[in-house]
């Protein structure tokens, strides 16, 4: 009979026994989500959000043959069903904690010692120390094998990324309802809208031109979009999700966009077409957004969301982000002395020098697009200051046909694209503007372009609820319930309504970058996310603002977005570490549907562009379509609607991913279905009700309505 003693253990083979120690966290990011390593390669993920934190055993486990080859030691075998985790039958009942914000050791001679925010950060006397291992003393120690249970909560462990921070809990500054003066609250909350600047304020410089504006008319939409991202961020954080994060004009909007502003009745108009076309979106935008407030409020995205697991998300989110190909390289090119500086300079700051801190922060990674915008426009005020991009005898406000000279045709292009014409942009703007609802006069509703929007808001929800998840995962103590990701969704419908009636161009939505800026500047407190949207709210009101950012050339712009849009593109992949991602299963279909995303758009943006006559510019052939596509029916709506949505890369992405990922046999271990809090739990705990509970007791008004609340 084997010894009950845990140090007289025997040999159970070719892995002896070592001194039991304490629990080590894992070493890598894919970690974060229970990865374990096998042989083969493939990595066994547990369900998202259900982390093991370890204790010390006190009695014998068999061995597994499985082994962890980063902690480097032996790991028990253990299964996860429906959110528990089983193991042999002697295992000891699980203690639960009292509460989620943290609380004290386990009672009795041993536990799990516990941090103020209920991560376990040790164990007690009873266990021996970690050993250090080195090359020498691991030629003369046996190998260790660790004998444990785990007690399996929804957050997410101590874990060591591959730059050296703690990830999680113990790396974050400030968490969700962190408020630690207004200094630090207005520092961090500055820091965190200027590391997603780009996001902000990129969108308006590239769909104002399209439609045919000028100076004044973008730095107007720029202000707009500032006005609603920070009245939107506000409602969000309050009545929302409640997580800390930013609202605003959606890259997923971008691409249906443009292909309404490049419909054939649109590019036969003469003269200033903007606010034509923007009343067009307008409308399209409210009818979108209340189908997306309906789908949220009504419960609908609560029964939806079993559909949609981290397999589709990462091709669907990455999808957006390659749509755009056409569209970035192309621009840089009409400057590339411009362009190329501007891309080999975030590349700089972000890759090279983002281990370099100052003052304890990262300001090269954290600050690289706004650092690369400065730096690169800067240069090109100087260039144009000194008339580098002046030309005798050219007007770069000269009308196309009005040009004469073989000169000037073939340098006003680069006059448009290099120059920096700060002074015309700041002079055409306002001291003070305050953007109404309906500035541009009355929305045209047609159900055409209202349905392509509609189906577009579907993508946007499932970009929402990848970062619903993600950031839940960073700053609160367990993941949303169905109940307030359906809420977070309606209240999503209800900002782009605002969007809509204010006249931003594009649907507002959760912006994906929010999750990389959580997890490198380390704040996700929900106050300083508050703050830093009043500050957007002023300085919409102040008209040299949206003129200096309207004043950005179209090359340096360009040159942003490809980083935006890689950043975009990662973040979506990233979804898989919640996944099996070595599965073969899973391989297949993310590969299918990206490869399909970007193929059977590309057969409908060809066809017929032979036979067509349309006079755009290259980077807007892909959204033509409706124009030349291969659906011809007797219906023109029905055409328009068909052509222009299988022509979006994302859409062709989500269709193939969700329709795989749930007829493909596949367990929830393998798939990485997302786990979101049971309703009847999170009531239970104060800390979830804190964290997600409406304020100003809104939520009391609202207890009859189950599936948008806790």
């Amino acid at each position: 009979m084997a010894s009950s003693d845990p140090n007289k253990r025997p040999r159970p083979g070719p892995w002896p026994p070592a001194p039991e120690s304490a629990a080590m966290p894992p070493t890598s990011w894919a970690k974060k989500t229970g990865f374990r390593p096998k042989f083969s390669g493939e990595t066994n993920a547990s369900d998202s959000g259900q982390i093991g934190i370890q204790q010390q055993s006190t009695r014998r486990r068999e061995s597994d043959p499985n082994l962890d080859l980063e902690a480097g030691r032996v790991r028990p075998r253990q299964e996860k069903v429906n959110g528990e985790t089983t193991g042999e039958k002697d295992k000891p009942p699980v203690r639960k904690r009292r509460d989620s914000d943290g609380g004290g050791s386990s009672g009795g001679g041993g536990g799990v010692a516990k941090s103020t925010n209920g991560q376990a950060v040790g164990t007690t006397a009873t266990a021996e120390p970690a050993a250090v291992a080195t090359t020498a003393a691991a030629a003369q120690q046996p190998s260790r094998r660790v004998s444990r249970n785990e007690e399996v909560v929804d957050v997410l462990p101590q874990v060591v990324d591959d730059d050296g921070f703690m990830s999680r809990h113990s790396h974050m500054k400030y968490e969700l309802r962190d408020t630690p003066g207004l200094v630090p609250i207005g520092l961090y909350g500055f820091q965190h809208y200027l590391s997603i600047l780009g996001s902000l304020i990129l969108i308006p410089l590239v769909i104002v031109p399209a439609m045919g504006g000028n100076y004044e008319d973008t730095s107007n939409v720029v202000s707009t979009v500032l006005l609603v991202s920070g009245v939107t961020t506000l409602l969000h954080t309050s009545f929302g999700s409640r997580l800390p994060l930013i609202q605003g004009a959606s890259f997923v909007y971008l691409a249906p966009a443009l292909a309404i502003i490049n419909s054939p009745e649109f590019l036969a108009l003469k003269g200033n077409k903007f606010k034509h076309i923007m009343k067009e979106l307008q409308g399209a935008l409210i009818i979108s957004s209340a189908f997306q407030a309906i789908l949220g409020y009504s419960g609908l995205m609560s029964i939806l969301v079993r559909l949609i697991n981290p397999v589709v998300v990462a091709p669907t989110v990455a999808a957006v982000g390659l749509s755009f190909y056409s569209y970035g390289f192309p621009q840089i090119g009409t400057c590339l002395e411009i362009g190329a500086v501007q891309i080999l300079l975030v590349i700089l700051f972000s890759l090279y020098l983002r281990k370099i801190s100052v003052l304890g922060h990262r300001v090269f990674l954290i600050y690289a697009v706004p650092l690369g915008l400065a730096i690169t426009w800067s240069v090109a005020f100087l260039l144009t200051a000194v008339g580098v991009y002046s030309y005798k005898g050219c007007d770069v406000n000269a009308p196309v046909l009005n040009i004469i000279s073989d000169h000037c045709r073939e340098n006003i292009p680069k006059m448009k694209h290099c120059r920096v014409d700060a002074l015309h942009a700041l002079g055409s703007a306002p001291w003070f503007r305050f953007p109404y609802p309906l500035q541009w006069g009355m929305p045209v509703f047609h159900w055409k372009m209202a349905l392509v929007m509609c189906v577009v808001s579907i993508i946007s929800s499932v970009d929402s609820i990848g970062s619903y998840h993600a950031s839940s995962l960073l700053v609160a103590s367990r993941p949303p319930t169905p109940g307030v990701l359906s809420r977070g969704i309606g209240l999503e419908g209800l900002c782009s309504l605002l969007a809509g009636l204010w006249g931003t161009g594009t649907g507002s939505a959760t912006l994906t970058e929010n999750v990389h800026t959580i997890a490198v500047t380390k704040m996700g407190s929900r106050r300083a996310i508050e703050l830093g949207a009043c500050v957007l709210i002023v300085l919409s009101l102040i008209g040299k603002v949206g003129g200096f950012i309207a004043s950005i050339p179209d090359v340096i712009v360009a040159g942003l977005l490809c980083f935006m849009w890689t950043m975009l593109t990662a973040l979506g992949l990233s979804n898989l570490r919640y996944s099996e991602a070595g599965s073969s299963r899973n391989i297949i279909i993310v590969g299918l549907s990206l490869f399909l995303s970007l193929s059977i758009p590309a057969y409908f943006q060809q066809y017929g562009t032979q036979k067509s006559n349309l006079q755009v510019p290259s980077y807007f052939q892909p959204y033509v379509v409706a124009s030349h596509g291969p659906i011809r029916t007797n219906f023109g709506a029905l055409n328009y609607v068909l052509n222009t949505l299988l022509s979006l890369h994302m859409v062709i992405a989500f269709l193939v991913a969700v329709i795989l990922d749930n007829t493909v046999p596949g367990s929830r271990q393998e798939r990485g279905v997302y786990v979101w809090s049971d309703p009847e739990t999170a009531k239970r705990e104060p800390a979830v009700a804190k964290d997600y509970g409406l304020p100003f007791r809104v939520g009391k008004l609202f207890r009859w309505v189950k599936w948008v609340g806790l």
